[in-house]
């Protein structure tokens, strides 16, 4: 999978961005994400993720992660079009993008008691759950997303 990484703020560590564009292949490779998919991961700060959050979820504040899942399903065709999924694979890789809070990351970590790579982690990995269908709002989806966000960390080697 490409990874397209920017850092905004020019204060994130070369370790986090290589920790990243590793971890984020390591989490496709275990949910068997095809390797021709890319997307796109943006270091903000705390006014430009409070930008980015009202502008595309209506929220008047700043978040931790944002995540931006990209259907070509959604924007290409009618909603009764029946799309064989080699289709889709083959449409556009560009699966979304996130945007990651170094200032909510810093904060985060401070606390819940971890490391800041583990809360860079642990955005990252569930940034990317959400942008490949998983979500939270339900408490079966919840401990869903969850659990495999853990199991991915762990995987990887990147635990509390």
């Amino acid at each position: 999978m490409y990874v397209e990484l920017t850092d905004e703020t020019g204060q994130v560590s070369a370790e986090i961005v290589a920790q990243t564009e590793k971890l984020l292949a390591f989490a496709a490779d275990f949910i068997k994400l095809s390797e021709s998919k890319e997307m796109a991961v943006t270091f903000v700060d705390n006014a430009r993720s409070h930008e980015i959050n009202l502008e595309f979820r209506g929220t008047d504040r700043p978040t931790d992660v944002i995540s931006l899942e990209y259907k070509p399903d959604e924007i290409l065709f009618d909603e009764d079009d029946e799309i064989p999924a080699e289709l889709l694979e083959e449409l556009d890789p560009f699966i979304g993008e996130l945007y990651i809070s170094t200032e909510k990351a810093a904060e985060q970590a401070a606390d819940y008691g971890h490391s800041v790579a583990r809360e860079y982690g642990w955005l990252t990995v569930h940034g990317f759950l959400h942008i490949n269908g998983y979500d939270h709002y339900v408490p079966e989806e919840e401990k869903e997303m969850f659990t495999l966000t853990e199991e991915i960390l762990t995987a990887y080697g990147l635990t509390r």
